[in-house]
C-alpha cells in the first residue's frame, strides 16, 4: 500500500448543502470525524450550486477544512460528470490525492484516486421509487462506475453483499464504514432517564417520506393500533415528503387518522433532538435501507425502536428489537402495542443503548482513511 505522510482528501459535500437527510448527515459527520481524527491529512469539501451556499456554521463545525464552493449549475455539471466523465475535479478544487463521491457515480479526476459511496441499490430493484436524476443515471451507470472506482464505501455489511453480488465487484474492493450516533445522543438519553420519559407522548417516524419507507403500511398499522388501544399516543411524521407521497399524506386528514397524525416536514438538528426526548418509540418499517440512521440515533438516545426485517435494519438493531415483515400490518401494530408497556419499553431501551455502542464516528473516520489510502494505492498500480 502506498504510504503518504499527508493525504489530500476532497469530500463531496453536495448532499449536505441543503437539508441534511441521511446521506447529507453521513457526508457532514464523516468530514467532522476526519477533522477530529487529527491524522494530519489535508481535508477539503466540495460544494457546487448556482444559488445555495454553505452554511456559515460549516467553517465552525469543520475547522481547518478548505471549503471549495463553486457557483455553477449543478444539474449541468452532474450530467457532464455522469455521462461524459468531464470536467476533472482538479479544475474546480486543484490537485488532490483522492476524491470521495457521496453517490454511486464517480467524480471525474485527472490524477486523483476515485472513491464512491453506495448506501443501497434500491434504484436498481425499483427505479420507479427513485427521484428523476437517480432514475435517469444511476441504474444504467452504476455497474460501470463501480468497476472503475478505486474503492467503494458502503455503510453496512448488507450493502457490501448487495454491491458485490449485483454489481460483480470484488469484496476486497469494498470498505464497510457504518456511521456513528450523533454527539448529542447521550445527553438526550440522560434527559429521558432523569425525567422518566419512557412511554412518551407520541410515536415517531423520522426520514424522507418516499415509497420505500412504507408510509402506507405505517399508517395502516397505526390505525389498527388505535382501534385496539384508543389511548395510544399520536403519531408524528418528521421528514420532507416527496410528491409521490401526496395520496398517503392526504389520509392523515381523514378519519380514523384525522387529529392523531401530524406531518412536520423536514426538521432541524435541534428539533430532532427535541423529538427524541419525547418519543415513546421510533418506527421505521422500510422496504429497503442501506443503513437506517434514525434507528441508530433513536437507540443511542434511549428510544425503543420498531423496524422491518428488510435491508440493513436487522444488522443495525442487533438484539435491540425483533424486526417485523413490513407487509404484515398486524405484526407492526402488535410491535408498537408491545412498546406501550413500560416494562417492555424499558427493556428495549436498555438493549438499544448497548447495541448503539457498536457504532462510532471515530471508527468510521479511521475506516474511511484506510479506504482512501487503499484507493491511492490502487490508482498508482493502474497508472504503472
Amino acid at each position: 500500500m502506498v504510504r503518504c505522510a499527508v493525504v489530500r482528501i476532497l469530500l463531496d459535500y453536495r448532499p449536505a448543502l441543503r437539508d441534511r437527510t441521511g446521506v447529507g448527515e453521513f457526508a457532514h459527520e464523516l468530514a467532522r470525524a476526519l477533522v477530529q481524527l487529527g491524522a494530519g491529512d489535508e481535508l477539503a469539501i466540495l460544494t457546487v450550486s448556482w444559488k445555495d451556499r454553505p452554511s456559515p456554521t460549516v467553517a465552525t463545525d469543520l475547522p481547518g477544512v478548505r471549503i471549495v464552493d463553486r457557483q455553477l449549475p449543478v444539474r449541468g455539471l452532474t450530467w457532464a460528470w455522469n455521462r461524459l466523465g468531464w470536467p476533472p475535479v482538479e479544475w474546480l478544487a486543484g490537485q488532490v490525492d483522492v476524491v470521495h463521491a457521496h453517490t454511486p457515480l464517480l467524480i471525474p479526476s485527472a490524477r486523483a484516486a476515485q472513491v464512491i459511496t453506495i448506501h443501497d441499490l434500491d434504484f436498481l430493484r425499483h427505479p420507479e421509487r427513485a427521484e428523476s436524476e437517480m432514475r435517469r443515471d444511476f441504474p444504467g451507470l452504476v455497474a460501470t462506475h463501480a468497476a472503475r472506482a478505486d474503492r467503494i464505501i458502503v455503510s453496512s455489511h448488507y450493502a457490501a453483499t448487495e454491491v458485490a453480488s449485483r454489481l460483480h465487484v470484488s469484496r476486497d474492493k469494498i470498505s464497510v464504514c457504518p456511521p456513528g450516533p450523533p454527539a448529542w445522543a447521550s445527553a438526550v438519553a440522560q434527559v429521558r432517564t432523569s425525567c422518566n420519559l419512557a412511554g412518551g407522548p407520541f410515536i415517531l417516524f423520522i426520514g424522507t417520506l418516499e415509497p420505500r419507507k412504507n408510509l402506507r403500511g405505517l399508517l395502516d398499522a397505526y390505525a389498527l393500533l388505535r382501534s385496539r388501544r384508543p389511548e395510544a399516543p399520536p403519531l408524528i411524521l418528521a421528514g420532507r415528503a416527496r410528491d409521490a407521497m401526496a395520496h398517503e399524506l392526504a389520509r392523515i386528514g381523514i378519519p380514523p387518522l384525522a387529529g392523531y397524525v401530524q406531518h412536520l416536514g423536514y426538521v432541524s438538528d435541534a428539533q430532532k433532538q427535541q423529538l427524541y426526548r419525547g418519543a415513546s418509540m421510533l418506527v421505521l418499517p422500510s422496504f429497503e435501507e442501506g443503513f437506517g440512521l434514525p434507528v441508530l440515533e433513536a437507540m443511542a438516545c434511549g428510544v425503543p425502536v420498531v423496524v422491518s426485517n428488510r435491508g440493513s435494519l436487522p444488522e443495525v438493531v442487533g438484539g435491540a428489537a425483533s424486526p417485523i415483515d413490513p407487509d404484515d400490518v398486524a405484526a407492526m401494530a402488535a410491535a408498537m402495542e408491545q412498546l406501550l408497556s413500560p416494562a417492555a419499553a424499558a427493556a428495549a431501551t436498555a438493549r438499544g443503548i448497548i447495541e448503539a455502542r457498536r457504532f462510532s464516528w471515530e471508527v468510521a473516520a479511521r475506516t474511511a482513511r484506510d479506504a482512501y489510502r487503499s484507493a491511492i494505492a490502487a490508482r498508482a498500480r493502474r497508472r504503472k
